[in-house]
């Protein structure tokens, strides 16, 4: 993916690169295999009679335990959807999304008029949320001119997605440790186009 007939500017700093793919096939697997073993081991418990309950307890394990293992192996069975490469690219030209098995773009710097980022906490629904609560990150880009959409139709898949408004929204997932990557990149390379980070609020479940 190329940004058209431009010259990267003399001393331009290397580019910043996040990859997503690698951080979601990680989180995958680390979070399948704890589902993973917290479902054998209630299977184990129900069938050799170490649950409260009686007969009506065993079966309540059963039944947890057969979803906890069935979490456990949706990592297995989305593998090629977690594992296929994805990365967030900001350099001398501008910014990218390379995604070759998916849907790729790049845009340059001088089509853009800001960029900023948008940030929702998961409302607390559960005693875990307040161990581990999920913050989405997602990467908002706003047109400079009116030909932007024309010229790339390759993003319409994020115009106006969720709640951005007259912009386009890449989905980062649950990684707040995105968030100074980006903006060091974003000073670093177009300090002058940066919105900043826009909380957004709670919201129940993920977005």
């Amino acid at each position: 993916m190329t940004y058209g007939p431009h010259q990267p500017p003399l001393n331009t700093p290397p580019p910043v690169v996040i990859d997503v793919g690698r951080d979601a096939k990680v989180k995958a697997l680390i979070g399948g295999s704890v589902a993973g073993v917290i479902g054998v081991m209630t299977l184990y418990w129900a069938a050799t009679g170490q649950v409260t309950g009686g007969a009506d307890g065993a079966s309540a394990g059963v039944v947890f335990g057969l979803i906890f293992l069935a979490i456990g192996l949706l990592p297995i069975v989305a593998w090629r959807r977690l594992s296929r490469p994805r990365r967030l690219v900001f350099d001398g030209f501008g910014v990218r999304w390379d995604d070759p098995q998916g849907k790729p773009w790049a845009v340059a710097w001088g089509e853009l008029s800001g960029v900023g980022i948008s940030r929702t906490k998961q409302v607390r629904t559960q005693p875990a949320d307040y161990i581990l609560r999920r913050i989405m990150v997602r990467l908002d880009l706003f047109p400079a001119d009116l030909g932007f959409r024309p010229r790339h139709p390759d993003m319409e898949h994020l115009w106006e997605f969720h709640t951005v408004k007259n912009g386009y929204r890449l989905p980062l997932g649950s990684n707040p440790k995105y968030i100074p990557v980006i903006e060091q990149a974003m000073r670093q390379f177009r300090p002058a186009a940066y919105l900043g980070v826009r909380d957004e609020g709670l919201i129940v479940g993920l977005v």
